[in-house]
């Protein structure tokens, strides 16, 4: 029995208690009986370490985890899904909790979803599965450019920064990825002495504002680069070009979040919106975009450099293609975000209604470098709404090398989505400036939970790959994952998706006609 539930069971004793003593003593003997056992049960509350929500809201934040206990009873009547038919928002935000907190994860009652719902998605299992012979798969990137590849684990963390999340937040995700080995990518606001503290490998990303090497004009500062650059816990540098949350729109750091530490660390004023520039400013073409790739991979001693970026016209991606085939020049890899990536903070219109979502984002980058003849030479990673091994693999299947978890990454920190990311007033401490909030996040105890979700994932992760037959993540193909299109009719990822051969935009008699437009139109000197 818990602590917790001891109080809970005294207090209902109590209150009992209380109500039957109430009609024969004064009310002020009964009044008492009833708030001591709150009292103390708020003293509790405050001095334990594992529930930040407890922290900052003591007894009364008991009420999320009595609704949280009758979830499998009501979850039919709140479920938010996805295209596939999935319950995205409870059933695998309970997943990574459970998996966080190391605590048993498996179903009674088989599965929970509509296996007949138009849009199901399943991946075929073999009737000689394989016994796991890696149980820690990593991929090499930057082979063939860089002085210092780096071999990264399938998932990693996905781009949030200080600012929008707590310095407890950061630290915790740190420590995670350092207990695990695995990669934290900064976010576009920088580096900062929350992403050092605990070694953890870092990917840095740079974004429109430069944050971490910014000149005093806001322009690009080289110096300042090399300085964070060749940092050992940096590995991998990632342009951010857009994001899926808000594409097309510069990263927003709300006034109220707007600390004096993170004007320090950002060069910005403090307690203004820092709205960085919707485009960058060290380039203003594909191949100029190329050149800066190449610059980064030699200013930071050798380091693979890629860039991030949500599709959106796809004549702008093959003018990059082109230009990449002009100068020889290829980016170690390419972070594909999907539409339905989450931020703090973004406008209504961002959000909605502008950007590929992942998996056409995914398909067509995969097939565009295909068509080029340079695919092996770019590492692909996938960022949206990944929760569970399942959506690993089939975002394999679609070409993606690695996978990225935001997410999921907040839910193991203790993140219930309370959306008030933008107004600083996270009640778990997770994405808040505000030190009463933030404190009650405890560093070790939620580094521990992110650890165990990543393993936990990754456990899972070979599993699926041994039940289908396979060894290897790069054995994952299209044919392995099928979807419900309607009814009885069912088709595998390589029905519904068009995969070019190699060179296929190289060979005029191979060129798809629903490419050449796009393909004729794109040039390398212009977006």
């Amino acid at each position: 029995m818990t602590v917790r539930t001891m109080f809970f069971i005294i207090s209902g004793v109590s209150l009992l208690l209380s109500t039957t003593l109430g009609l024969i003593w004064p009310p002020i003997w009964w009044l008492l009986l009833l708030i001591i056992p709150l009292v103390a049960l708020g003293i509790y509350d405050i001095s334990q370490h594992r529930h930040a929500l407890l922290r900052n809201y003591p007894v009364i934040g008991h009420m999320r985890y009595v609704l949280e206990s009758i979830r499998p009873e009501i979850q039919q009547y709140f479920v938010e899904s996805n295209t596939d038919g999935q319950p995205i928002s409870l059933e695998f935000r309970s997943l990574v909790y459970q998996r966080a907190k190391g605590v048993r994860d498996t179903r009674p009652f088989g599965t929970q979803f509509d296996v007949y719902h138009d849009g199901y998605e399943w991946i075929t299992h073999s009737i000689s599965p394989h016994p796991v012979v890696d149980h820690h798969p990593r991929v090499l990137f930057g082979e063939q450019t860089c002085a210092k590849p780096y071999l990264a684990s399938p998932l990693n963390i996905s781009a949030m920064s200080f600012g929008a999340l707590s310095q407890n937040a950061i630290m915790a995700l740190n420590k995670g990825a350092k207990i695990d080995d695995f990669a934290h990518n900064t976010g576009e606001g920088g580096i900062t002495p929350y992403h050092l503290k605990y070694g953890g490998d870092l990917i840095w990303q740079i974004g429109t504002g430069y944050f971490g090497c910014r000149s005093k004009e806001g322009k690009f500062d080289p110096r300042l680069f090399v300085k964070n650059a060749r940092k050992d816990v940096v590995k991998m540098i990632e342009i951010k070009l857009s994001q899926g949350a808000k594409p097309g729109h510069g990263g927003i750091l709300p006034a109220a979040k707007v600390t004096a530490e993170i004007a320090e660390i950002r060069n910005v004023p403090i307690g203004k919106d820092v709205i960085s520039p919707p485009a960058h400013s060290a380039f203003s073409n594909p191949t100029e975009l190329l050149f800066f790739v190449k610059k980064l991979r030699d200013l930071s001693g050798g380091k693979p450099v890629g860039f991030k970026l949500c599709i959106g016209s796809k004549i702008e991606f093959l003018s990059l293609c082109k230009a990449m085939l002009e100068t020889g020049i290829t980016p170690d890899f390419i972070t594909i975000d999907g539409s339905e990536g989450g931020t703090g903070a973004a406008p209504i219109e961002m959000t909605n209604s502008v950007g590929t979502p992942l998996r056409e984002g995914l398909a067509f980058v995969h097939n565009a470098l295909t068509g080029c003849g340079i695919r092996n030479k770019v590492r692909l990673i996938a960022s949206g709404k990944a929760l569970s091994a399942f959506h690993i693999v089939r975002l394999l299947a679609l070409g993606a090398d690695t996978v990225n978890s935001a997410r999921a990454m907040m839910f193991a920190l203790g993140c219930i989505q309370s959306r008030n990311c933008n107004n600083d007033h996270c009640p778990t401490g997770v994405a808040t400036q505000n030190p009463a909030r933030f404190q009650a996040l405890d560093v070790d105890d939620k580094a521990q939970r992110v650890a165990n979700y990543h393993n936990a994932m990754i456990v899972n992760l070979v599993e699926l790959l041994a039940a289908a037959g396979m060894e290897h993540l790069e054995q994952v193909k299209p044919h392995h994952i099928y979807r419900r299109i309607s009814g009885p009719k069912i088709k595998h990822y390589g029905e519904l998706y068009t995969f070019l051969k190699t060179d296929a935009l190289l060979n005029e008699n191979q060129l798809p006609e629903d490419w050449k437009m796009n393909w004729d139109l794109a040039t390398a000197d212009t977006w």
